[in-house]
């Protein structure tokens, strides 16, 4: 709805331009701030450094292998394994030993004694301090490189069908909570006659049922969520009790409690506060259920904000606060929206005092939106590079236009609401009521029929209402801001799908601290960009185009991959499925698996490629353009 402020009558078209100004200020403020940069901060972790480094090739066999991460992590038994060449653990299997100084975070693990020369694969995962599993895996050699069995994982943790459904609740788990706060807050604040109004209520039940059973999700598979991707680990009674020992578990518990108070404070609201017909006694209760309710929903905010991204970092004592209060206006503003829609499609009683009313609630909203998200976009990202640069960067730029286009749509429910007048529907209803009136009560009270009696009310009620929704829906004003407001609800939907996207993303400030400063034991062989175009075709309808592909830096270690699909009329491509393998034939290597992301129309990225050693290698890439209509191509490329 309008993120403006509420309408007082016919106003100049400066309005409208000083709203935008407003919002060109707050944009500009924003990347000012990113251009300014400031010091290290991390939210999760990333693998900083290792000894011995990905790739290098020692004279002798090391007594450990320590690795380094950029913030604190929770480890277990199988947090790092060392595989020798044939697959077997060259580590002595037990838990890595914290080996962190001030503010270095590192863990390493024994070696046994006499290990021969060859490639040694390194795999690893952990739990970072907001909450994400992380994983990776990398490949040094003693002596010399060798042939390997061992393939590096190409599921990273958190990742497969589990990881799908847990991000799935994720999302339900933010959705549930904009219903719940936003629709008890739009009754409480901007329309108390919404509290008997039936389909007002099963939005918010609703919200409260859709977050209960996504935080019941969430706990029962966050052991195999950051552990083994099996759903039958979910109902493992150990693993669960390690879930509840983590901030994360302990988050989800507390949640499920305060989710109980809110139940309470749900069966008041649409219970006894909806009955209460006294005005002094309702406005008693309204500031106690306010309170009350206020307190709840910043608990329940406040379960996020102290288990995943603001829980560390830089200020986490500040960003904390400041995330509990982003949420809080994020229910208040889409929420909000949510019930305004619903109370103009189910309701015919809502009036334009309620909707002028949000107006205002919507505006305030916006503006803590605004200088909340500034400091969080400062914090996580903090560079022009990471901005433009990263995944995390280019989904918060994604938010920013999805925020300025539902703004545009809301100052179009502003101008249908400052034309609302409730007047003309309320001298037409009653116009249309008194012929019913004056014939319809002789009927009742003359019928001895108790039963019948209460059918024929029951009856007549329902006409009432029919009538008026009938003659509100044709109000043009009404019709128009039903419009409007659904298109803001659109959008909303799928801002909050970037937003819960941004929430499980490594923030760019991480990912560019993690690639710039990762130490080296020993210099990577030598190489540049690998460049190769592939034709293809499926042997299906618009089955034929064209893959090229960019490696670089092209040598040993880490490197960017990235995949561009053209048709057959040179236009960018999409396809269902995209897949690449390396393969090193001469050393019996692979095939390593690569599943690039897709980053736009016929655009795939991967990062972190581990290419363990140098050689000419085969690139396998399979394309799929339909349901049966698949061919998989490869070609050969010198690499380090």
């Amino acid at each position: 709805m309008s993120a403006t402020a509420p309408y007082a009558g016919p106003s100049p078209i400066r309005r409208p331009l000083a709203a935008a100004a407003l919002l060109a200020a707050l944009v500009s403020l924003v990347f000012g701030l990113l251009l300014a940069g400031a010091g290290p901060a991390s939210a999760h972790a990333a693998l900083t450094g290792s000894d011995p480094a990905d790739g290098a090739v020692v004279d002798t066999a090391p007594k450990e292998v320590t690795l380094s991460f950029s913030e604190a992590i929770a480890v277990g038994d199988d947090s790092i394994r060392v595989l020798d060449p044939s697959g077997k653990r060259a580590d002595t299997d037990t838990e890595p030993k914290d080996l962190s100084e001030g503010s270095t975070v590192r863990y390493g693990v024994a070696l046994h004694s006499g290990l021969p020369d060859g490639t040694y694969t390194v795999a690893w995962q952990a739990i970072s301090a907001d909450s994400h599993p992380i994983s990776g895996a990398f490949t040094f050699s003693i002596g010399a490189p060798s042939d390997t069995t061992v393939a590096l994982p190409s599921q990273e943790a958190g990742g497969g069908p589990v990881g799908v459904v847990y991000d799935i609740a994720r999302y339900a788990a933010y959705g549930g909570f904009i219903l719940l706060v936003g629709g008890s807050a739009f009754v409480l604040v901007c329309w108390r006659g919404g509290a008997t109004a039936l389909p007002m209520q099963r939005l918010v039940v609703r919200g409260w049922l859709t977050l209960t059973a996504a935080t019941l999700v969430m706990l029962l598979l966050r052991n195999p969520y950051t552990g083994s991707g099996k759903f039958a680990d979910a109902f493992d009674l150990a693993g669960l009790q390690s879930v509840l020992d983590t901030k994360p578990g302990a988050a989800l518990v507390s949640r499920l409690l305060l989710l109980g108070a809110a139940a309470l404070f749900i069966a008041v609201l649409f219970g006894t506060y909806a009955r209460r017909e006294d005005e002094r006694e309702k406005k008693d209760l309204t500031f106690g259920l306010a309170v009350g309710g206020g307190v709840v929903a910043t608990g329940i905010a406040a379960t996020w904000a102290m288990s995943e991204h603001a829980s560390t970092g830089i200020q986490a004592n500040i960003a904390m606060p400041v995330d509990v209060l982003h949420l809080l206006a994020v229910a208040a503003w889409l929420g909000g929206l949510a019930s305004l829609l619903v109370a103009l499609y189910r309701t015919p009683d809502i009036g334009s005092a309620a909707v002028r009313r949000f107006s205002a609630v919507a505006f305030g909203s916006v503006v803590v939106l605004a200088a909340t998200g500034i400091y969080q976009s400062w914090r996580q990202v903090g560079s022009w590079s990471a901005l433009t640069g990263t995944r995390y960067g280019q989904l918060l730029i994604l938010k920013v236009a999805l925020i300025a286009v539902l703004l545009a749509v809301a100052w179009f429910s502003r101008r249908w609401t400052g034309r609302l007048t409730d007047s003309a529907v309320a001298s037409e209803g009653a116009s249309e009521e008194e012929p019913e009136s004056e014939s319809e009560p002789e009927s009742v009270s003359a019928d001895p029929d108790p039963e019948r009696a209460a059918q024929l009310a029951r009856q007549r009620a329902a006409l009432t209402a029919t009538k008026k929704k009938r003659i509100r829906d044709a109000d043009p004003q009404r019709s128009g801001l039903r419009r409007s407001v659904l298109a803001e609800a659109a959008v909303a939907v799928v801002l909050l799908a970037v937003t819960t996207m941004l929430t499980s993303t490594e923030p760019g400030r991480t990912e560019e601290e993690a690639a710039g400063g990762t130490p080296s034991a020993s210099a990577p062989a030598a190489g540049g960009p690998v460049n190769l175009k592939m034709p293809f075709d499926t042997g299906g309808q618009n089955g034929k185009g064209t893959v090229r592909i960019d490696i670089e830096p092209g040598r040993t270690g880490s490197n960017d991959l990235h995949v561009w699909i053209d048709g057959s009329d040179g236009k960018p491509m999409d396809v269902p499925e995209l897949k690449l393998a390396l393969t090193l034939e001469s050393k019996d290597i692979g095939p390593l698996p690569v599943v690039p992301d897709r980053l736009a129309e016929g655009h795939w990225s991967a990062s972190a490629v581990q290419i363990p050693m140098a050689g000419d290698w085969k690139i396998d890439v399979t394309v799929r353009t339909s349901d049966i209509d698949q061919v998989t191509i490869d070609k050969n490329a010198k690499i380090g």
